[in-house]
C-alpha cells in the first residue's frame, strides 16, 4: 500500500460535499447540471470540488459539447475498495508480519468483523 497516495486520495475525499458527489457518480455517469441540481452551491464551486477529485483519479472528466461529464473511475474504486480492506484486515499481506510482531493474537480488526 502506498501510504502517500492514500493519504492524498483521503484529504480529497474528506469533504461532506465530495463524498456526496462519489455517491452520486456511484450511479453513473453525469453531467454537471444534473450533479449540481444535488447541491446548493454555484457552479464555479462544483467545478472546484470536481477538479479536485480529478487531481487524484477519483473521477475522469469528458467533454460532450457545451457540458462535462463525470463518472468514478475504476482504478479508484477498485483501490479505495482494495486499499480499506488492506488496512483493515490481519492477513499474509498484513503489514505487522513484515516487523515480526505477533499478529495472530490479534483478531478484533480483522476485516470478518467489521460491520
Amino acid at each position: 500500500m502506498n501510504y502517500d497516495e492514500m493519504s492524498t486520495m483521503l484529504k480529497a475525499l474528506a469533504n461532506p460535499n465530495r463524498l456526496k458527489i462519489i455517491d452520486i457518480l456511484s450511479c453513473g455517469t453525469l453531467c454537471a447540471c444534473d450533479i449540481l441540481d444535488h447541491f446548493d452551491f454555484t457552479q464555479p464551486t462544483l467545478s472546484h470540488h470536481m477538479k479536485l477529485l480529478e487531481k487524484v483519479g477519483v473521477v475522469l472528466v469528458t467533454k460532450d459539447g457545451i457540458w462535462h461529464r463525470y463518472e468514478l473511475t475504476d482504478s479508484f474504486v477498485e483501490q479505495f475498495m482494495g486499499s480499506m480492506m488492506q488496512l483493515f484486515s490481519n492477513d499474509e499481506n498484513c503489514i505487522c508480519k513484515e516487523a515480526n510482531c505477533n499478529c495472530e493474537n490479534e483478531t478484533k480488526y480483522q476485516s470478518s468483523s467489521i460491520s
